[in-house]
């Protein structure tokens, strides 16, 4: 009798031990779900220090970010400028050339950002443009126009998770050169657009449908073909587009930089970088599907290649914290076997998004061959 009440209370001992793991399982998937899918404002944090101005350069305190090689933006409450690569840095000083803008004063607290410009295409850039409403399924979208002088081939860009369409500025100039319009779209949870009906990003599983809306707009007007451009999980966006939507055909090429290309492999990385056990991933991406009724296996464009295959342009930065590279990587292998014309760039030392910004000259090379050879569009 006595063993076997031993075995009673241990039984029930692991039940409660069971109980008490699930729901600590469940806890860490609940809040990793909750970084993963709840759009949230960006704190507005500037961690970095201006120093003032030496000549033409702008000086800054000496950190990874300020010392970063290429050419960035550095904002801070009330001002913006456009800083080239690093001409000095020794003794806790950085100096980098400014290029655009006006220095922040000393003491400034700053941000580095890969976008090197803020505002509008007129503002920023002293393009012409037009705010224009894209009609998407859970209401009206707001998205930039930028004409020019190809009527046929629209770009329509993709911007990343909790950015906005400010991150395509920095290749409107060389895309409205090329001859071809740009639309800047905004889509579900942005500032301004529609929220999705759970208040949840669906990380591309949903979004699509705004893009197939870009889509028709611009055969709306006139359009023929379609460029699709996005970053990060505006890649993601975009893969969903050309497996899912019945205007995916009327794609004729894509660019992707630092897309996320396969969910689980991101969401390792980012587990690495907290310092949280790989094996949590699984744990995340079931809770995750729970809440926003996601598939994670359809992200992955290798075992579940989209439909639609156009050319496409991948560039992505072998430094890449935020997307592992080695993910485009091996979609870049794998492409000739899937039947998918596709070009791999990869920018040495370039974090996410950033080989703009690290190797200007390689990425506009690839960019402008890559539009010519695909969409005939002016070198």
């Amino acid at each position: 009798m006595a063993r076997r009440k031993i075995i009673r209370i241990t039984a029930t001992s692991l039940l409660v031990l069971l109980v008490l793991v699930t729901a600590a399982l469940g806890g860490v998937g609940w809040y990793y779900s909750g970084e993963l899918l709840e759009p949230e404002e960006v704190p507005r944090r500037y961690p970095e220090t201006a120093l003032g101005v030496d000549g033409k350069n702008v000086v800054l305190a000496e950190s990874r970010l300020t010392t970063l090689r290429g050419t960035f933006g550095v904002v801070w409450p009330g001002g913006t400028a456009k800083v080239g690569d690093v001409a000095s840095a020794k003794d806790g000083r950085v100096e980098r050339p400014l290029i655009d803008g006006t220095a922040p004063s000393e003491g400034t607290k700053v941000r580095i950002e890969t976008n090197v410009h803020q505002g509008n295409p007129k503002t920023s850039l002293g393009l012409v443009y037009s705010d224009v409403a894209i009609p998407g399924e859970l209401g009206d979208m707001p998205a930039w126009l930028v004409p020019a002088s190809n009527k046929d081939t629209w770009v329509i860009t993709v911007h990343g998770r909790g950015a906005s369409r400010e991150e395509a500025l920095r290749v409107v100039p060389q895309l409205h050169g090329a001859g071809l319009p740009v639309l800047l779209l905004t889509y579900r949870n942005d500032a301004g657009a529609p929220k999705s009906p759970d208040g949840l990003y669906h990380l591309g599983d949903t979004e699509w449908h705004d893009v197939e809306a870009a889509i028709h707009y611009a055969q709306g007007q006139g359009a023929k073909k379609v460029v699709l451009y996005g970053w990060s999980m505006g890649g993601a966006i975009v893969g969903q587009t050309l497996a899912r939507s019945s205007s995916a055909g009327t794609v004729s090429a894509v660019v992707l930089d630092s897309p996320v290309t396969n969910w689980t492999e991101t969401l390792n990385l980012q587990a690495q970088n907290r310092g949280v056990p790989t094996w949590l991933t699984p744990v995340a991406e079931l809770v995750s599907g729970w809440r926003a009724g996601i598939d994670f296996d359809r992200f992955d464009l290798i075992a579940n290649p989209p439909a639609v295959k156009p050319p496409t342009l991948l560039v992505h930065g072998s430094a890449d914290g935020t997307v592992p590279a080695q993910s485009s990587r091996d979609l870049a292998t794998a492409a000739n076997g899937l039947g998918w014309p596709l070009r791999y760039v990869e920018i040495p030392g370039a974090d996410h998004t950033s080989g703009w910004n690290v190797a200007t000259d390689t990425y506009r090379s690839a960019l402008s061959d890559f539009l010519t050879r695909s969409v005939g569009a002016k070198p």
